[in-house]
């Protein structure tokens, strides 16, 4: 029977599985918050301006993944053409977890995430590395290279640690001396770029 035609048990029901997966399931309200954010970022977006600092921020990974390979480190996808890079940390016998915590105690931000082949993401094998925030603060490829050695030494140590201390070595390492002195090498370096929406 062709569409159209025959009684209305017969009649496709879509008009309301369509309304439900626009609005709740996709859209939500319209908050005047959202619009006028979505227009302030579309209106940045478009400038020149933007555009140097995007590629700038792709210089920048592209920067950060040659210096963590030149020191051997695993990068998922050998590189990176965007914003941010992948680093299979499972060749140093550290889970993302572990690493993001240790990071945190260094003031460093890094984000943990499963790594194909992993164990998913109870315990993630990598982290997720992206460049757009120190390069909001000013840092050209040289500075990632600086960069690169922080992330190292914060994995050296972590291996080391837990080495030492087993896979809960996280527990009561605040005034570690290692975790210590990298965090105030972070700090000082740290300290030489604006933070956008400060005045120093």
């Amino acid at each position: 029977m062709l569409v159209g035609q025959g009684d209305d048990s017969d009649q496709y029901d879509f008009e309301e599985k369509i309304n439900f997966a626009v609005f709740p399931s996709v859209q939500g309200g319209p908050h005047n918050n959202h619009i006028a954010a979505l227009a302030i970022a579309l209106k940045q977006v478009a400038t020149p301006e933007f555009k140097v600092y995007m590629q700038q921020v792709k210089k920048n990974a592209q920067a950060l993944a040659c210096a963590l390979l030149r020191r051997k480190c695993r990068l998922v996808t050998g590189g990176t053409d965007n914003h941010f890079l992948l680093w299979d940390l499972r060749p140093l016998g550290l889970t993302g977890k572990t690493y993001e915590k240790l990071c945190e105690l260094c003031h460093i931000t890094v984000n943990k995430i499963a790594i194909f082949g992993g164990n998913g993401t109870i315990t993630p094998g990598g982290v997720r590395i992206g460049t757009p925030a120190m390069t909001s603060r000013g840092c050209l490829e040289s500075d990632f290279e600086t960069i690169a050695d922080f992330l190292l030494r914060a994995a050296q140590i972590a291996s080391m640690m837990q080495r030492e201390h087993g896979k809960a070595f996280l527990k009561g390492l605040q005034s570690n001396k290692e975790i210590l002195e990298l965090r105030n090498r972070v700090e000082t370096f740290a300290t030489q770029f604006a933070m956008p929406g400060f005045d120093l």
